[in-house]
């Protein structure tokens, strides 16, 4: 018969009357201090190593199991329910046991074992036999021998081993306490790798074996001793000591994972992170980086964090032994360094501001150094930045509306900043009324810009200047810097411009089924621009101060008529869709600047647009009218394809896109002409593995392809892979001067659980040659991340000059709560 007792803290002379009952099964009282011992049984002498500092734990790239849901607070109501097959009291001896199946449970924590004796004598606690504890946090501790005292300040555990919520697991031998503040694991193993299911005894991926493992409790420590890192049980690193916070500590200071790196100017770098932990809300991490050519380069990053925001600042420093080494560029100087700092805070619950701001000795300081805000700024493996952003910025977000302002500064990492501009400020509100409007939505919108470049920037677009550079800043012949050889892509001076516009549209389906949306604008631009006569300007807009108001108001209205048919094997839509916009011819027409509407491809997607300019610096006049088709199948298998095909025609007054402005935006888009290009799209997907997509742009007199892409995609359970396939006419205007044409490739194919291997590769067909490419491979799992990449492009240059290659390998390494390290090197040639 299984005994049960419930216990509450007692009197000792309740006690002494319950001890008279020797060695009688049943209920049962257990003294108090039993309760105290079984608490701190295992959990005052066992630790659970997962936690790291955070500083460490931000550079994982792999995701992170999502945080557990904080278990509600166990009662402390001082009661301890006791189940064993036979309870025994030893008056003689003043011994108590549990035998047989012992399990107690005490404030949300249970223990389980073959038998427990608790010695009233010498105050100590011995459980042996199948011990398993687990404690209101999901930690569970095994056990075959377990002896402490009742103030758990001394004794030893043996054959220990504890497994974690979040799946991390360490053994031991055999564990001691001493002076209730040292734990010595003896033969201690630490994984945060689960075990294989199939063989549970077979080696994790990784392990950290130490001869010792000692907790200090007061320093929060864990120090290894005759360390070796395993993988699949086979050694591959030795560590004679190194430390860790123990899991009670989120923040802790110390050395981090080192990162290797390597770049022919500077040699072999090695960087030492060393992590403070100044306060709760503030943190400073010192990373010097050893050079094996220039010397130590000193960095620092100090981090705080408010109630509302949190900002920080990295500063970067060295003094080079090798200036040499960087050439003629700006690198070549003695002491070089940098500043960037970045932060945000909330003003309420729509409100933030913030900044980004970088300061640096020369524009080649990150790009030569591979330093983090360079890094951060790649948009992917293929590309690099070529610029930096320094702002100040103010958001605000409501239920219809946004409000934006910022003052930007770019910095160039090619140096020419003189022909990049300030902009200060730049201000976008937008709001959408809660209510319609004589039956309709109306909206408005305001956009204020002021920018300043010291120095005018042209591009070329001839093959004169191409060859000659004459639309270079260094050029010799300024006079050459004309329409027929370059574009002016940026004003010198102040350009200043105020736009305002409402809008109202309302749609309503007719007795037919046709779909019938009227709509109107109002637009006014205030523009003031102080422009400089810098040698060459004059060819392309008047210099000077120039004001200007342009008014644009728009009337027009859309028609679709949807034709449904549904068969067994599906349902199909087709749509005619004509769009008519009546306005006036644009103000000013190319002769204002345009500084954020140079970017205009025209294709199915805005074929339909009011305005297809893509900024307010231009805005399209005349009256217009769009018009196209398209038909819609939903299979009932499954899949979808749908099919656009359309036109746009000037119907009357000035057709902006035919006006050649400083940068001939819309000069070779194919609205150029009163009937345009036809454009259409067909995108397929047959399942959920397969996509198809095409988008053309066909000239309107001779049929030729202006412009062709096509984009295949598949995604099955082990790989995926894309092809872009595109096909570009030569655009003299815009400055390409001869038709491209190229293939992209990318896929990644999973060869094992948890191996990965990807590449891209990008082939320019018309030079027959292959201009980028990418392999890589890696291996992820929830404990362990191993990558490597290598990237090379090719820059080809006129004649018959070699092309310039340039590489880069990179090589990361992480392992789950004890860090991640990454290394790498890049270079450049002529192949």
């Amino acid at each position: 018969m299984a005994a049960i007792a419930t216990l509450r803290k007692r009197s000792p002379v309740r006690e002494r009357r319950v001890s008279l009952r020797r060695r009688r099964s049943g209920a049962s009282v257990i003294p108090a201090s039993l309760t105290a011992a079984v608490l701190g049984l295992i959990a005052a002498a066992v630790i659970d190593v997962v936690a790291t500092t955070p500083a460490v734990a931000q550079s994982f790239t792999y995701n992170p199991r999502p945080p557990k849901p904080t278990p509600p607070p166990p009662q402390n109501d001082g009661q301890m329910l006791v189940q064993a097959t036979e309870l025994d009291y030893d008056y003689n001896n003043s011994r108590v046991s549990a035998v047989g199946n012992v399990q107690m449970f005490y404030n949300g924590t249970s223990v389980e074992a073959d038998k427990v004796i608790y010695d009233q004598k010498t105050k100590r606690l011995h459980a042996e036999g199948n011990i398993r504890m687990t404690d209101a946090g999901g930690k569970i501790t095994y056990a075959n021998i377990l002896d402490l005292s009742d103030d758990y300040r001394d004794g030893f555990v043996d054959s220990l081993r504890v497994d974690t919520a979040d799946a991390t697991r360490m053994a031991a031998t055999r564990a001691d306490r001493t002076k209730g503040n040292y734990t010595v694991f003896e033969n201690g193993v630490y994984t945060a790798c689960a075990p294989c299911r199939e063989n549970p005894k077979k080696p994790p991926l990784w392990q950290v074996k130490g001869a010792r493992i000692i907790h200090d409790q007061t320093e929060k420590m864990l120090y290894f001793e005759d360390a070796r890192l395993e993988f699949y049980g086979v050694p591959m690193a030795y560590m004679p000591f190194f430390s860790t916070p123990d899991p009670t500590v989120k923040r802790k200071s110390g050395f981090l994972v080192p990162t290797f790196t390597s770049y022919s100017p500077y040699g072999v770098g090695v960087e030492v992170p060393y992590y403070f932990a100044l306060a709760p809300d503030y943190d400073l991490t010192l990373s010097p980086r050893f050079t094996t050519r220039q010397g130590v380069l000193m960095q620092g990053e100090f981090r705080q964090r408010f109630v509302d925001g949190a900002y920080q600042i990295r500063a970067y420093g060295i003094n080079q032994l090798d200036p040499d080494a960087f050439g003629s560029g700006p690198g070549n100087r003695d002491f070089r360094g940098g500043v960037d700092t970045k932060g945000q805070f909330a003003l309420n619950d729509k409100w933030v501001w913030g900044w980004d701001g970088v300061l640096l000795s020369d524009y080649f300081f990150f790009s030569d150094y591979r330093l983090k805000q360079y890094r951060d700024l790649m948009q992917s493996f293929l590309t690099l930045p070529t610029e930096a952003i320094s702002q100040l910025y103010l958001t605000g977000v409501g239920t219809r509306s946004y409000f934006d302002a910022r003052a930007i500064h770019y910095l160039s990492f090619s140096g020419n900043q003189s022909l990049v501009p300030v902009v200060a400020p730049v201000i976008d509100y937008s709001n959408v009324i809660n209510h319609s409007v004589i039956g309709g939505e109306f909206s408005y919108k305001f956009n204020f810009v002021n920018l300043a470049r010291d120095q005018a920037q042209f591009d070329p677009i001839s093959t004169l200047a191409n060859t000659s550079f004459v639309c270079a800043p260094t050029s010799a012949d300024p006079a050459a810097r004309t329409p027929a050889n370059c574009l002016l892509r940026g004003i010198p001076g102040t350009y200043t411009r105020l736009t305002a516009q409402a809008q109202w549209r309302k749609s309503f389906t007719d007795s037919f089924g046709q779909i019938w949306t009227p709509f109107a604008s109002l637009r006014a631009d205030a523009i003031n621009a102080d422009i400089s006569n810098q040698p060459g300007v004059s060819n392309f807009i008047q210099p000077g101060t120039t004001q200007a108001l342009r008014l644009m108001p728009v009337v027009g209205l859309e028609y679709r008529y949807p034709f449904i048919n549904v068969q067994p094997w599906g349902t199909t839509t087709i749509e005619p869709i004509a769009q008519v916009i009546i306005r006036p011819n644009e103000s000013y027409a190319g002769k204002l600047p345009n500084e954020d509407a140079q970017s205009l491809v025209f294709d199915a997607s805005n074929l339909f647009s009011v305005d297809k300019f893509s900024g307010y610096d231009r805005v399209e006049g005349g009256g217009r009218a769009n018009v196209g088709a398209q038909a819609t199948t939903q299979f009932d298998q499954g899949g979808a394809i749908n099919f656009l095909f359309g036109q746009s025609y000037q119907l009357f007054g000035l057709n902006s896109f035919a006006v050649a402005d400083i940068t001939n935006t819309g000069v070779n888009s194919g609205l150029q002409r009163p009937q345009s290009d036809y454009v259409t799209s067909v995108n397929y997907s047959p399942n959920s593995i397969f996509t198809f997509s095409t988008r053309a742009r066909i000239d309107e007199a001779t049929l030729n392809v202006q412009r062709f892409e096509a984009e295949g995609r598949a995604s099955f359970s082990r790989w995926s892979g894309s092809v872009l396939y595109g096909d570009y006419a030569e655009q003299p205007a815009l400055g390409f001067l001869t038709r491209r044409r190229g293939l992209l490739g990318t896929g990644s194919i999973k060869v094992a659980s948890n191996w990965v291997v990807q590449g891209a590769a990008r082939w320019d067909l018309e030079a027959n040659q292959i201009n980028q490419y990418a392999v890589g491979a890696g291996y992820v799992d929830d404990c362990f991340v191993l990558g490597l990449n290598y990237v090379t492009s090719y820059i080809y240059s006129a004649g018959a000059t070699p092309p310039q290659l340039n590489h880069a390998f990179m090589l990361q390494l992480g392992l789950r709560t004890l860090g991640q390290t990454r290394g790498g090197s890049t270079g450049s040639g002529i192949r």
